[in-house]
């Protein structure tokens, strides 16, 4: 993959917003710092359940950080699993900037260090999943492509294939892009991931359409994958609107395993 195309300024201006961390944490929940190969250190928080209790590593959307999951971590430990939310570089409590080659690049050093993340929380869960909603579906692809069979399902919400076309949405066009050379490739990616899978859209996305969720789980290599599209869900507030569909697809699909 080459960065070159979008690493440019005007296109890092739309991909990523991101915020600092406001401060607050939950009684419940944890801080966690991971460093990185080039020593910049990057955070997230830590919502248990039980300790053998199946964990999601969670990648949220460009304008989201960590602690704005305060409050729908609550759903996850209600249903008996436990979510890691990871903040990119520059975002949240984490040092740098955020970069398309560090979004890529980041996500199996972090996936490497969530053993030690866990146990030093007295956290051993027998099943990991990764989820990624929207910008986040780029880090939960990557590391469901290396990681195999250490990853027990993939979770995508609200995902792209088309890096082009969803800038274009954006107000950046690029001219003569090729996606799977140039772009974050996770539709080519997706033909090549044989872990369980699980996607989920809003049928009213107008930003990332359904059609971009569909794509995905054409591609998809896996035998055992699913696609839930919401009904009257748009790409804000899918978690609102289809919240009883939404959690119980996550709901029988983590928990199918246990």
């Amino acid at each position: 993959m080459s960065t070159k195309l979008l690493n440019r300024p005007d296109v890092l201006g739309v991909l990523f917003h991101p915020r600092e961390d406001f401060g607050l944490l939950r009684p419940d929940a944890h801080m966690v710092e991971i460093e990185l190969d080039d020593e910049v250190d990057v955070g997230g928080r830590l919502y248990p359940a039980a300790p053998d209790a199946p964990v999601i590593l969670y990648y949220h959307g460009n304008g989201e950080i960590a602690a704005d999951y305060d409050d729908l971590s609550e759903f996850y430990v209600h249903l008996g699993i436990t979510l890691l939310v990871m903040d990119y570089r520059g975002y949240g409590a984490s040092g740098g900037h955020p970069t398309a080659e560090n979004l890529v690049g980041d996500a199996m050093v972090v996936f490497n260090a969530l053993d030690r993340v866990l146990s030093a929380h007295g956290l051993n869960p027998a099943q990991v999943y990764v989820m990624g909603r929207s910008l986040g579906s780029v880090p939960a692809i990557e590391t469901a492509l290396h990681a195999g069979d250490r990853l027990a399902g993939l979770i995508i919400e609200s995902g792209f294939f088309d890096t082009f076309g969803l800038l274009a949405r954006l107000g950046v066009r690029v001219a003569r892009a090729d996606e799977q050379q140039e772009g974050f490739g996770n539709a080519f990616k997706m033909e090549h991931i044989t872990t369980r899978t699980l996607i989920l859209h809003g049928a009213d996305d107008f930003l990332i359409p359904p059609s971009d969720g569909q794509e995905l789980h054409r591609r998809c290599a896996a035998a055992d994958k699913h696609l839930v599209l919401i009904p009257g869900a748009g790409h804000n507030d899918i978690m609102i609107t289809g919240m009883s569909d939404y959690f119980a697809a996550i709901r029988d699909f983590v928990l199918a395993k246990n």
